[in-house]
């Protein structure tokens, strides 16, 4: 037989010889196939026999659920979006400044969000206002709403946008692994889910607790004598950051920043009307070390300090230098616009160079109604080794029945072997895109070696039931019957567990991904190179 008979005739077990060989790659190629060096630094990754990761049941780690704080009035009408779906940004903003004055709330915890789909949602991220007074304060504003449209909770957008920051909060502090999702309670909400392996809950915490809204503040005395705090930066604005380093001016730490171009010549005249790049060079007497900037001193001198603050509150403060003050002064800077924030502690600076870079939180979570499950890294690796005794023992147990049932090891060891594919090809699926194994993944690895030896035993009854098989014609015809079985039965196994995929329903999520994609490899890979296989062993061919 020529070579291209061969792979005509044989394709099907060729293709399954490709799959594994690129599930062996994809779980032993050194770094892996996907690595980001961006996220892990090289000191830091795991030298493993594999390049499988794994979730907090199998290294230990934390899962923190919460729901978000705030009010959401969804679909509203409040004449900010036109028939011709254009967007009246003047009375987006009004009624945002309206919402925050009405209401006195703090920066950052209000929002009208205009979806892509033309419809309007106002939100506060607080439980400190109710739903009637929110409902009365938007109907003054003429939105037609009432107390029933409001809920608790945010809307879907903002929703996205927390998952993204914390995702990108997460990697940004180095802790591979970690992702952040949200589970629909069904009556209760939704709930903020974020997973870090290798991390205790007081940490996590701290981590989600930051809102990581940063400002520059101006703090500068006025024409009656008294000082005042203008906010002159927002973290919005920032383009770049690196990472934080020891100061060689002050005591602490410095976080290199760019400005985003945009706002550069805004951020440069105002430093410059307010005197702070000429007479106010180097007069700042404030200091951040302990954590907290004092403003209840006497001065010697007029005050021009930069403030930086993070969420409400002022962590360090430092005067302008003299060259970044000249830069300014003569309009360059906004060409370059580079300089550094303050604080005066590490964990600070780190911490503010993380929620520069991830962007700060939409809303807080409620950690009052938080669900926390952390498991210990002893714990998680006799899980992983329980795991892997129990995968054995369900191979070695299939094995055992197989071959009772055929007494035949032309059937039973191709059998065993491509059921055993399967689970080769799925652990290189998660190896190549990253995917944490937990435990309900090894419960849907133990489910897909039955179902599929299950419907590799369909096929070889089909086949070997009615007789010798004595050439390819009827071997076809044979196996053609059983594939339609096992077909309709794998149609089934995955109408049964989409819902179960779909919602958001913790571990039985991963549960029900692992056994589809299972279920799916097996019906299209190699449930038909088994064909193949029994085909060469039992025709005359």
């Amino acid at each position: 037989m020529g070579a291209k008979a061969f792979i005509k005739e044989y394709w099907r077990l060729l293709l399954l010889i490709v799959f594994i060989t690129a599930a062996a790659i994809a779980l032993f190629y050194p770094g892996g196939l996907m690595a980001d060096d961006a996220v892990v630094e090289d000191d830091a990754i795991e030298e493993t026999m594999t390049n499988l990761e794994y979730g907090i049941d199998l290294d230990g780690g934390t899962r923190i659920s919460a729901p978000i704080t705030g009010l959401v009035a969804e679909d509203i009408d409040a004449g900010i979006v036109d028939e011709d779906g254009s967007v009246d940004h003047d009375r987006s903003s009004a009624l945002e400044g309206a919402i925050y004055e009405e209401l006195g709330l703090e920066p950052g915890n209000a929002s009208v969000i205009v979806a892509s789909d033309g419809t309007v949602s106002a939100e506060i991220y607080t439980d400190e206002v109710s739903e009637e007074d929110f409902a009365a304060m938007l109907q003054a504003q003429g939105v037609d709403v009432d107390e029933d449209d409001i809920r608790s909770g945010v809307s879907a957008q903002t929703r996205a946008q927390m998952i993204d920051t914390i995702q990108e909060r997460v990697n940004e502090a180095g802790l591979t692994g970690g992702t952040a999702y949200e589970e629909d309670t069904l009556g209760e909400g939704y709930y903020i889910v974020t997973e870090v392996p290798d991390m205790d809950p007081e940490e996590l915490r701290e981590l989600l607790q930051e809102r990581g809204i940063v400002e520059l503040q101006a703090y500068y005395q006025e024409d009656d004598g008294s000082y005042t705090r203008e906010p002159v930066l927002t973290g919005e604005e920032i383009d770049t950051v690196d990472a934080p380093r020891s100061s060689d001016e002050t005591r602490g730490y410095e976080v290199p920043i760019e400005v985003d171009g945009s706002a550069a010549p805004g951020y440069q005249n105002r430093l410059n009307e307010l005197g702070f790049t000429s007479h106010g060079q180097g007069q700042c007497d404030l200091s951040g070390l302990g954590g907290e900037v004092n403003f209840q001193g006497e001065y010697d001198r007029p005050q021009f300090c930069l403030i930086t603050v993070v969420d409400g509150e002022a962590i360090d403060a430092h005067s302008m230098g003299p060259r970044l003050a000249d830069n300014m002064y003569s309009g360059t800077w906004e060409n370059d616009p580079s300089f550094f924030m303050g604080a005066p502690e590490l964990d600070q600076a780190q911490l503010l160079s993380v929620n520069l870079r991830a962007g700060s939180l939409p809303a807080p979570l409620d950690f009052s109604q938080e669900q926390t499950l952390s498991v210990q890294p002893a714990l998680a690796d006799q899980f992983k080794l329980y795991s892997l005794l129990i995968g054995g023992l369900s191979v070695l147990a299939v094995s055992g029945m197989v071959f009772l049932r055929y007494r035949d090891p032309k059937v039973a060891v191709p059998m065993i072997l491509t059921a055993s594919a399967e689970v080769v090809i799925l652990l290189g699926f998660a190896a190549l895109i990253r995917m944490p194994l937990d435990l309900s993944h090894v419960a849907g690895f133990i489910a897909v070696v039955g179902t599929g030896v299950d419907d590799l035993i369909i096929i070889a009854d089909e086949v070997m039931d009615e007789g010798e098989v004595s050439s390819q014609r009827v071997f076809e015809s044979r196996f053609r019957k059983a594939f339609w079985i096992i077909g309709a039965a794998a149609a089934t196994t995955i109408i049964a567990l989409s819902p179960l995929a779909v919602l958001s329903l913790g571990d039985l999520r991963g549960f029900a991904i692992i056994t589809i994609l299972g279920v799916l490899i097996g019906v299209l890979i190699t449930r038909p190179a088994y064909g193949d296989i029994l085909q060469r062993l039992l025709t005359d061919r």
